[in-house]
């Protein structure tokens, strides 16, 4: 039996994961072209092919402009670093959004808390 370690976790919004999954094909595919030089190139697995696809649709920054976002919003009170991933995937318009993604937390947000938000999301839509 084959036993993986995992050597580090962190969460990553769905532009950084983009970028990964298409560092990894790129890499993949110049390891193929070596392996199998004149043979057909295998297509990506089913699982990967599904997930470039669902990132490259959904992904709405870049993954500098993200992980930007995100450090911005972690200035921020009453925020943790998933909830703040949550809303660079999510880049919410209105104040029933921001609601939304805290409608599991145990404390509720302000209208101020709220506005700052919505503002720094804003900085980064227009960009």
């Amino acid at each position: 039996m084959i036993v993986k370690e995992i050597i580090s976790e962190r969460v990553l919004t769905l532009a950084e994961a983009k970028e990964i999954l298409k560092a990894q094909r790129k890499s993949g595919q110049e390891e193929e072209k070596k392996d199998k030089e004149g043979m057909e190139e295998e297509e990506m697995r089913y699982e990967r092919r599904k997930a470039a696809e669902h990132t490259t649709k959904f992904a709405k920054l870049g993954a500098k402009e993200s992980r930007a976002l995100i450090n911005e919003l972690l200035e921020l009170g009453k925020m943790k670093e998933e909830i703040a991933v949550r809303i660079a995937d999510l880049m919410p318009k209105s104040k029933n959004e921001v609601r939304a993604i805290y409608a599991k937390e145990r404390f509720t947000l302000t209208e101020a808390n709220i506005e700052k938000i919505l503002d720094c999301v804003a900085k980064y839509e227009s960009e």
